[in-house]
């Protein structure tokens, strides 16, 4: 059997239209407050040379050239890369915790500051052999002696479960490379042989230390998603 579909022939859209009918609704509806914004979200605003960008802010400064209210482009990554868009407000989110929105760039790269910082404590510290694995898998297996550190954090915390071996934690002014999976409640880490790391002493997971940018990278993920996903077991604290 062959269905053969004819495609059905419509005019173009009247985008400038629809948009000033629902703009005049708005404007009759009592329960809505006056003046009314005017909004566009940009989809790829962190990439500065993606021209739908420039098409998407030339359509909505047409369609609202003679509407009266306040109008708001920019997201945290058009408030860097698009400064003709900053219209009357804009709507920082990821800066506001000192992350970088624009593509393979660190916050600090952008002049930015980290706000939160997630962070644990190293609860043991165990002296292991050449040719041991560590963690579930045993997916990592050391070359050398070595001492590995376990801290108490864990993707029941919010920590990312698919970073990988190697991924950085700050601990007593130096980055410590992960090793094995992460599990629920811990991580483990390798000192090395020669370390003077105790029991008690503070890890970084990311924060002014060590930027959440690169452990995103490590865990094949955005920021977003860890400053996101840290789960109600954890302890915040504002300061």
């Amino acid at each position: 059997m062959v269905v053969l579909i004819q495609r059905e022939t419509r005019a173009p859209i009247d985008r400038h239209g629809i948009f000033t009918s629902a703009y005049n609704r708005l404007q009759q509806l009592t329960v809505v407050a006056k003046p009314i914004g005017l909004m566009t979200h940009f989809a790829n605003a962190d990439r500065p040379d993606w021209t739908d960008t420039v098409d998407q802010l030339k359509c909505f400064n047409e369609h609202t050239a003679k509407l009266q209210g306040p109008r708001t482009l920019a997201n945290s990554a058009a408030i860097l890369a698009w400064p003709e868009a900053h219209g009357d407000w804009v709507r920082p989110g990821l800066l506001m915790f000192g992350c970088s929105p624009m593509q393979h760039m660190s916050g600090s790269e952008n002049g930015l500051k980290p706000v939160m910082t997630l962070e644990s404590e190293v609860i043991s510290i165990r002296q292991i052999q050449a040719g041991e694995t560590i963690g579930y898998g045993s997916n990592w297996r050391t070359e050398r002696d070595t001492r590995i550190g376990v801290v108490a954090i864990g993707y029941g915390d919010g920590y990312p479960r698919h970073a990988k071996n190697g991924t950085p934690i700050w601990l007593n002014g130096r980055n410590v490379p992960l090793v094995g999976r992460v599990s629920m409640d811990m991580i483990t880490v390798d000192l090395g042989t020669d370390s003077k790391d105790a029991i008690g002493d503070r890890a970084v997971l990311w924060g002014p230390q060590l930027a959440v940018e690169t452990v995103a990278t490590y865990a094949d993920t955005i920021a977003y998603e860890l400053l996101c996903g840290i789960s109600r077991r954890v302890d915040f604290r504002h300061i």
